[in-house]
């Protein structure tokens, strides 16, 4: 009799950590399964909550409506929820107006970034936001503000050819889930430019999406491939990728789950290295592992680079029903 283990073979997986859910989307989901849980269903949520099919759907089958704008909700007191990635000034002013009773799951960092953006504009600073054109946390924060206020700054040749009304008055901020490597180059061409440009107090890229780079840089070198576990609309998902490549892993794939898996990519590798995105929840992760102990004889070892422990509190209309 053939031993099965011995035929397959052996695989070593170095699984990253940190990795998956940070604490604004932990919080976020929170919030969808408290409104429920509270208030029953249906509830409503303007825009996916964060970027993950499995999550969506997860909240979709338990109740949660998923809507991309306000006029899409029938008028009554059903509770509305507004994504992780934040929504511009005029989306709560129209909720307010339609008397529609809202919950508002934003990321306190994405938060952050808003209040930075409003206090340089009343102190009349020119900003310049670093960020992809079209993401909702973009068009969130840009949306804090009056048309034409903030200049959006997408790659370092914008960098080099942004033309700005006031070229000593300016400020920066970020999108929170960029590469840390791109935006350093970015700003650094901002920098040059103009001497005098404003930064952020703290800087403006999530300490989630910072240590998920750490982590992928420190195994990428090791590993044959990688998989990083996440949505392909999913900005910090997107960046992790790039960052393994970058940092000299062969090959990088973004994978929603295992059954996404394309196994021509991974034939002969002996070291595979895994991670997931902000908004990937680890049991995806445990699936894809799972899908790899079926082909190969698999060893996991952890690669830890950083602890988390930060948590951010609930809506205070949640906090009850969230301590019973």
């Amino acid at each position: 009799m053939v031993d099965q283990a011995a035929a397959k073979p052996k695989l070593t997986v170095l699984l990253c950590a940190p990795r998956g859910f940070c604490a604004g989307v932990d919080r976020a989901i929170q919030i969808v399964e408290l409104a429920l849980e509270k208030y029953g269903p249906p509830v409503y949520v303007r825009h996916e909550i964060v970027h993950n099919k499995f999550v969506v759907e997860s909240l979709r089958a338990k109740g949660a409506v998923f809507v991309e704008e306000l006029d899409e909700i029938p008028e009554g007191d059903r509770p509305v929820i507004f994504s992780a990635h934040g929504v511009p000034k005029s989306v709560p002013a129209d909720a307010t107006a339609r008397n529609m009773f809202f919950l508002d799951a934003t990321c306190p960092l994405v938060s952050k970034v808003h209040k930075e953006a409003q206090l340089h504009h009343k102190r009349g600073h020119d900003i310049v936001l670093i960020g992809h054109a079209g993401h909702p946390e973009v068009i969130g924060t840009m949306g804090q503000l009056p048309d034409g206020t903030v200049s959006l700054i997408e790659t370092e040749e914008d960098a080099r050819t942004f033309q700005p009304k006031d070229p000593d008055n300016l400020a920066w901020i970020t999108q929170t889930t960029l590469s840390i490597d791109d935006t350093s180059a970015i700003v650094a061409i901002l920098k040059e430019r103009f001497p005098s440009i404003l930064a952020p107090h703290k800087d403006d890229i999530c300490y989630a999406t910072t240590n998920r780079q750490e982590a992928v840089k420190k195994v990428a070198p090791r590993a044959d491939a990688m998989i990083v576990v996440g949505a392909p609309n999913s900005s910090n998902s997107q960046r992790l990728r790039e960052v393994a490549e970058r940092a000299g892993c062969p090959h990088a794939a973004l994978v929603q789950r295992a059954s996404d898996i394309d196994w021509s990519d991974f034939e002969g590798i002996s070291t595979l290295a895994i991670t997931a995105g902000a908004s990937a929840p680890e049991v995806l992760v445990e699936e894809i592992i799972e899908a790899f102990a079926s082909r190969f004889d698999v060893t996991v070892e952890t690669v830890r680079t950083a602890e988390e422990t930060i948590a951010f509190n609930l809506p205070r209309e949640l906090r009850v029903t969230a301590a019973e």
